[in-house]
């Protein structure tokens, strides 16, 4: 008998938008990685599970004695395109239309698209998306608000170079089904990119670039890499044209950051040091390690701190060792124009953390906000002068070892009731907001996405379950939460008066109350997030 034929189904989407996006070649092809690649990112995700119920019972992560020899090699990943050699400051932001034009006209190097932590899923976003990249690519793209402001790309002028980040791969495009199965998020995302944009890309000498996120162990990027290497495959494209930058943002990658370049080493670009996902991975991974320090306020978990700037040194090392970028973490300052003394305080903060990274041989490093670009810009300048980088710098001065990793201990650190109340209300009225479909959101003069949301609630859901002490003597415990809960919900039910994320209030709270506070812990808040999203 011969095997049914698998059936593709999309959900229809408001003007068109679905049929324009998924013509017959995009939906043969996404069945097609589908059929080939789905049953072994199940198979990694099951393997997270397994991994954690072994940290749960007392394992540490340590660097995996099976791959000792990748480790010791004397190997390099391919060479790195011309396009993507000069990386010193990159902008980061959601696929929205204003938000891409605005990125490329910024005067940072690069702009990093992002359909995973600075965008809502919502099924109008994720096709839109790929409709403004590509408008952008082909230089297309313009946009006239309600108020007849425009927003287009110059004609003469340099624009910045496009990188564009796929969701993770614990997530999916429930919009689409095979055979009642919904799509990996991720290989949605990528494939729609890659298939429809990659003539026009080379005609303006780049090529479809990726950031890959969440990644936790090189398995993770062996799968990948294959994707890759299929979708040259099918398309026609020399092996390598696709090229990838990893984010080391969980704890677990930390430890295999050769290991995940070697996998990718045809299609590898660097890593970067995504740092808020970092710090949730670490509180989420290591939760039931009693014999761990509790991590403090968010804000005093600064890149100076030991497990911080062990991660971020080796990162460093290993990178310039491999012949690949190392790219710097996130500056989520958005400057006031309300108060100059106090803008001029944070800035002076960026600086130094700008400087710090160039300093210690990071190839460039993140902004999230236009007014950003030139300060970072100055700090990496400073460093690198006419080099496109510094990959020649090999930092054979670090030695870090897996103890380094987790020395969790925070130098004076404590955790306050300011503190509590932070992570209370940037939870809340981020969800607020990612409910309505934004989800890049502007707190209190912060860029908060879903990253810095998951260090808030992981870090009240390990307060409450470890007893933490307040500096004030108060216990932690979850009725202390609850009761911030509800004077946080009065706060932003004032704030956010006409706005649509006040409709969406309530149901944010409520979500925020199970991700912070319920047992077993939940592996993404985006996931029950998602489940109530357009």
């Amino acid at each position: 008998m011969a095997n049914a034929v698998a059936s593709l189904s999309f959900r229809p989407a408001p003007g068109g938008l679905a049929e324009q996006v998924l013509d017959d070649a995009a939906q043969a092809l996404l069945l097609r990685v589908h059929e080939r690649f789905q049953d072994r990112r199940i198979e990694l995700l099951a393997a997270r599970t397994a991994r954690q119920e072994r940290l749960d019972a007392g394992e540490l992560p340590d660097f995996l004695p099976s791959t000792a020899d990748v480790r010791a090699g004397d190997w390099t990943i391919a060479p790195t395109p011309a396009g993507l050699q000069d990386r010193r400051t990159e902008i980061t932001g959601p696929v929205e239309r204003k938000m891409v034009i605005n990125a490329l006209n910024s005067g940072a190097k690069m702009f990093m698209a992002d359909f995973e932590d600075a965008n809502a899923p919502t099924w109008r976003n994720c096709l839109e998306g790929q409709l403004n990249l590509t408008d952008a690519i082909n230089g297309d793209i313009s946009l006239t608000t309600d108020a007849g402001k425009e927003y287009r790309l110059p004609e003469d002028a340099p624009i910045a170079t496009l990188l564009v980040r796929p969701r993770g791969w614990h997530l999916d495009e429930r919009h689409v089904t095979i055979d009642g199965v919904p799509i990996s998020g991720g290989l949605f995302d990528a494939t729609l990119y890659v298939l429809r944009n990659h003539e026009a890309l080379a005609a303006r000498g780049w090529g479809p670039w990726l950031y890959l996120p969440k990644l936790e162990s090189h398995l993770e990027a062996r799968l990948w890499n294959d994707v890759f290497s299929f979708l040259e495959a099918e398309l026609g494209l020399h092996r390598g044209t696709i090229r990838a930058t990893v984010l080391i943002e969980t704890i677990l990658a930390a430890f295999e950051m050769d290991e995940i370049l070697y996998e990718l080493r045809e299609h590898a670009a660097g890593l970067n040091a995504g740092r808020w996902d970092y710090i949730f991975s670490t509180i989420k991974r290591l939760r039931a390690n009693t014999e761990l320090p509790v991590l403090p306020d968010r804000v005093q978990v600064t890149m100076g701190v030991p497990f911080m700037r062990a991660y971020a040194e080796l990162l460093v090392q290993t990178c310039h060792r491999r012949g690949a970028h190392a790219m710097g973490g996130m500056a989520a300052l958005i400057p006031s124009r309300r108060d100059a003394e106090a803008n001029e305080r944070a800035l002076a903060a960026v600086r130094e953390d700008k400087r710090r990274e160039a300093e210690a041989g990071f190839d460039g490093t993140w902004v999230a906000h236009p007014d950003l670009v030139p300060v970072a810009l100055e700090q990496f300048d400073a460093v690198l002068g006419d080099r496109p980088n510094q990959l020649e710098r090999q930092r054979d001065d670090v030695s870090v070892d897996a103890a380094q990793l987790l020395d969790l201990r925070v130098p004076g650190g404590a955790i306050t009731a300011a503190g509590v109340h932070t992570n209370v209300r940037v939870g809340v009225a981020y969800l607020a907001a990612w409910l309505t479909g934004s989800g890049a959101v502007a707190i209190d003069n912060l860029m908060e996405d879903a990253a810095t949301a998951e260090i808030s609630r992981s870090q009240l859901w390990q307060w409450v379950q470890r007893g933490a002490q307040l500096e004030d003597g108060r216990t932690v415990t979850a009725e202390l939460v609850r009761d911030e809960l509800v004077d946080v919900i009065g706060q932003l039910r004032a704030e956010l008066a006409g706005t649509p994320a006040l409709e969406r209030l309530d149901q944010a709270a409520a979500i925020f109350a199970r991700v912070a506070l319920e047992t077993p812990f939940i592996e993404f808040l985006t996931l029950p997030a998602y489940e109530a999203l357009d």
